[in-house]
């Protein structure tokens, strides 16, 4: 430049804004889903360590599982009834109340059961998941497994991947039963259908070609879901920094991002088999 000056850029406040806020909705996100799938990746690939792992998957399955049992049974009983009233009312104005067996059977094995005991353990298990892997990390625990040559996914991951994928079907059909028992109260006391009307509805339809579509899809969904909730909390949990508050940041990320992908993936099954 003549005589010397120095052309100095200004970059505004309202510019830096702008790159934070690209950075944090639109980068990280991605860059986040990315290594949630090579986790995922690199579980698969210890999957045949699982043998010696066996003690600490069954521990999982006992936290995911058993632990959850009280929850789960308390909502699915409330849901079956909530949509054995509602939906019952609408059909009472028909004449056709007796077919609200075949309703609650459709409704809960292929979208609610696996969808709200989903949300359910993303919220309690694997939030525990990110706290526990977080506080690990942050305490420089697993940096001490690294340097005595033990793999962080084969000694944490993988039981708790494996432990809470198998544990969330079968979570799902214990909620899809309860919720038909609790249907049948309400279809019965409000509703004045008869239980063996309401029984033999429902095993009709669970007999039939459509109604084990429906199961089969409602497990599989559940076994999506749990992949999907265990994989985010434990990058969550090793993704943590910054001492307590990393982890609470990462525990809130584990349940949010867990929450959304459970909504988004079960839209995208569900138009995947709707026929």
């Amino acid at each position: 430049m003549p005589g010397g000056a120095v052309v100095h850029i200004v970059v505004s406040p309202s510019m830096n804004h702008l790159k934070k806020l690209v950075l944090v909705y639109l980068v990280d996100p991605f860059i986040g889903a990315g290594e949630t799938l090579f986790l995922l990746l690199r579980t698969a690939l210890v999957l045949p360590h699982l043998f010696f792992k066996r003690q600490e998957t069954l521990t999982q399955m006992y936290l995911a599982g058993f632990k959850s049992l009280f929850v789960v049974s308390i909502v699915a009983t409330f849901t079956g009834m909530i949509i054995s009233l509602q939906t019952g009312l609408a059909l009472l104005d028909f004449g056709q109340q007796d077919l609200i067996g075949q309703v609650i059977v459709v409704t809960l094995t292929r979208e609610m059961s696996p969808f709200m005991t989903a949300l359910i353990l993303s919220a309690s298990v694997g939030s525990a998941m990110a706290a526990e892997i977080g506080t690990m990390k942050v305490s420089e625990e697993i940096d001490a497994l690294e340097v005595m040559s033990i793999d962080p996914i084969k000694y944490l991951v993988l039981p708790r991947v494996i432990g809470f994928t198998i544990m969330i079907p079968v979570l799902a059909n214990y909620a899809s039963t309860l919720g038909i028992v609790g249907g049948s109260l309400v279809a019965n006391t409000q509703l004045g259908v008869e239980f063996d009307t309401y029984y033999t509805l429902v095993l009709e339809i669970l007999k039939s070609k459509n109604g084990l579509k429906d199961i089969w899809v409602g497990n599989f969904k559940a076994y999506i879901f749990g992949l999907t909730i265990s994989a985010i909390s434990c990058h969550q949990g090793l993704s943590a920094k910054g001492g307590a508050i990393g982890v609470g940041i990462a525990v809130r990320q584990a349940v949010v991002q867990s929450f959304l992908f459970v909504i988004i993936f079960g839209y995208f099954l569900s138009a995947i088999f709707y026929r």
